[in-house]
């Protein structure tokens, strides 16, 4: 089968394979390993979007088929793919190395089939991708390009080749020369999309006999999260935020928040738990949307059977009210709120949770009291503004917390770094001295060189006018190493858990040192011995900081019976067949119209 695009997605280091060493705590809180697996929720959104109007769209997750399987063969994958364009993400900047990588190598298989990147960090460093990577054709900009990318493959596939009449585009003329097409298409408004697209996801499973391809990152079958995005654009001004309101209007030239329908959330919430009976999160802070959308939402919410769990994010202090009507609408619902220090005048300065610690305890008071399940926090190193004692300190208004909230075991903690890069476009990535920090990456080649370094310490690409890179990365295990203490102390983790984290921090920092000696060698020699020690640290690059299983929400069942499953993949099997006969009928219309006259 030919498809009219596919849709590919990298580990952040092509190599990993042979060549990753210490890659830290650096993707301990998300779901991802630290090769950075899950792609970004838009390719869903894009491939849905291009279904619906009767295109073929393949994803496929390079960087988790070659997790799931070490023998899985990349470069016979890429010569298999028959499309009309092939889409490569670089959303998230620590994908620079790979997204690149695999570009050139699809390229050399296919040099006549466009390649088309984008995301967030493709918009930032859209010139540099055309002008310095003659195997990259087009860079789609902007945070909502389905619309724009159904425009282009219908270019692309009908040899119409009008690339100027495409807004947001960046492409190469037939002169060579970079054409930036003025980035003028910002919806006001996301309820044509679906983001993610899960009905594409389930479908393509039953049209294209594609299972392993689109899995989002490694053990989603074993612990398959949903998240449904409420918005793209953000109201908060937060300086280390690549998503911040500042960043958006900067680089994909948002001036507001575009919303999603609380009607077009509860359709989709309805739609996942057809398949699946994992927790879904709600992207976002619902509030952002004002007071009438939190409450058509939450009573739009009580008029379904609501089965699944909810996870609710907080950007800033919520009252009583907020939560009693969470609990009145959803029979179970979690948090997750990232504080990110103990330190009020940070917080204020930084932009997350500018309020008192008091009503920071008073907003997880009131969550408790009203029925929450789990509420996660999460506390940082290397924000702005933080010196090495004051990272510590998190640690003491950990306890201070949760001795404030009766030991309520239903509190979970964590602490990482910010790692490894500033988010380009955030006002501390533009404006650093400002804002305390002095930057070693500027370039889209200089953060693809940082990611292969052999320890996630030469890897950052910053350090602050408080913490060198040596002290962050001495803080950040330290701070963790007080945490674990902490948790054993009020039995929040078992002894093996606690055991566990305990040797994989003072492993970690064995082989940081071992690292930083190993660095003064020549080049020849470092490489031998980086490659002796390759084996040993595997096995503590995943949950170096936190236990394995603290971030999961337990659940019984995961998915909903085969049945319904295959209940839902015919029907929607039936629709696209509907809408690929549409289409062929109305091209046929306008064929036999054009030949009439």
């Amino acid at each position: 089968m030919k498809y009219d695009l596919v849709l590919l997605h990298a580990p952040s280091v092509y190599d990993f394979r042979e060549n990753s060493l210490l890659a830290g705590p650096i993707s301990d809180v998300v779901p991802s390993s630290p090769v950075f697996e899950m792609y970004p929720i838009g390719l869903t959104s894009i491939a849905d979007y291009l279904e619906r109007h009767g295109l073929k769209v393949k994803i496929i997750n390079i960087a988790n088929r070659m997790l799931m399987n070490p023998n899985f063969n990349v470069e016979k994958k890429l010569k298999g793919i028959k499309a009309h364009a092939i889409g490569i993400d670089l959303h998230w900047l620590p994908h620079a190395h790979g997204s690149i990588e695999l570009a050139k190598l699809t390229k050399k298989f296919h040099p006549e089939t466009p390649i088309i990147f984008g995301g967030l960090s493709a918009t930032y460093y859209h010139k540099d991708l055309i002008n310095d990577y003659p195997f990259i054709d087009f860079v789609m900009r902007g945070d909502s390009t389905e619309k724009l990318m159904l425009m282009l493959i219908e270019e692309i596939k009908y040899g119409k080749k009008h690339f100027n009449d495409i807004p947001n585009l960046s492409w190469r003329d037939g002169n060579g020369e970079t054409v930036s097409n003025p980035l003028t298409y910002v919806p006001d408004s996301l309820d044509e999309f679906d983001v993610p697209g899960y009905r594409y996801s389930i479908k393509s499973v039953f049209k294209y006999f594609n299972f392993k391809d689109p899995l989002p990152y490694n053990g989603w079958l074993q612990y398959p999260n949903t998240a449904i995005l409420t918005a793209r654009g953000c109201t908060q001004g937060c300086l280390i935020c690549g998503g911040s309101k500042l960043s958006y209007e900067q680089n994909c030239n948002r001036p507001g928040l575009a919303l999603r329908s609380p009607a077009k959330l509860v359709e989709d919430i309805q739609f996942i738990q057809r398949f699946s009976r994992a927790p879904i999160f709600i992207l976002h802070d619902i509030r952002q949307g004002g007071k009438e959308y939190v409450d058509e939402f939450l009573s739009r919410l009580k008029q379904i059977n609501l089965k699944n769990e909810l996870v609710f994010e907080l950007f800033q202090y919520a009252d009583e009210e907020f939560f009693n009507k969470i609990n009145d609408a959803v029979p179970k619902y979690s948090m997750e709120l990232t504080l990110e220090t103990h330190d009020e005048g940070i917080r204020r300065f930084n932009g997350k949770f500018r309020c008192t610690n008091k009503k920071v305890i008073d907003t997880l008071n009131f969550a408790l009291k009203h029925g929450c399940a789990k509420i996660d926090l999460f506390f940082m190193v290397g924000i702005p503004d933080q010196d090495y004692a004051s990272a510590l300190k998190n640690i003491d208004f950990v306890e201070e917390i949760h001795n404030a909230c009766n030991q309520d075991r239903r509190l979970s903690y964590f602490v990482a770094p910010l790692a490894p890069f500033l988010d380009p476009a955030s006002p501390a990535f533009e404006n650093p001295e400002l804002y305390g920090y002095k930057k070693f990456c500027n370039s889209l080649e200089d953060h693809r060189e940082a990611i292969k370094a052999p320890s996630w310490k030469y890897m950052l690409s910053y350090e602050t006018n408080k913490m060198t890179r040596d002290e962050i990365v001495n803080s950040t295990y330290e701070s963790a190493s007080l945490l674990n203490d902490f948790k054993l102390k009020y039995n929040l983790i078992d002894k093996t858990t606690y055991e566990d984290v305990k040797s994989k921090i003072a492993a970690s920092m064995k082989y940081i040192a071992q690292i930083d000696h190993l660095m003064t060698l020549p080049e020849a020699e470092k490489t031998a011995e980086l490659a002796k020690i390759k084996k040993e640290i595997e096995g503590i690059n995943e949950y170096s900081i936190c236990g394995e299983h603290e971030l999961k929400w337990e659940v019984k069942k995961h998915y909903a019976d085969f049945l319904s499953l295959t209940i839902v993949g015919m029907e929607l099997l039936f629709e696209d067949i509907t809408v690929t006969l549409k289409k062929q009928l109305s091209f046929k219309t306008r064929t036999q119209v054009k030949l009439d006259n």
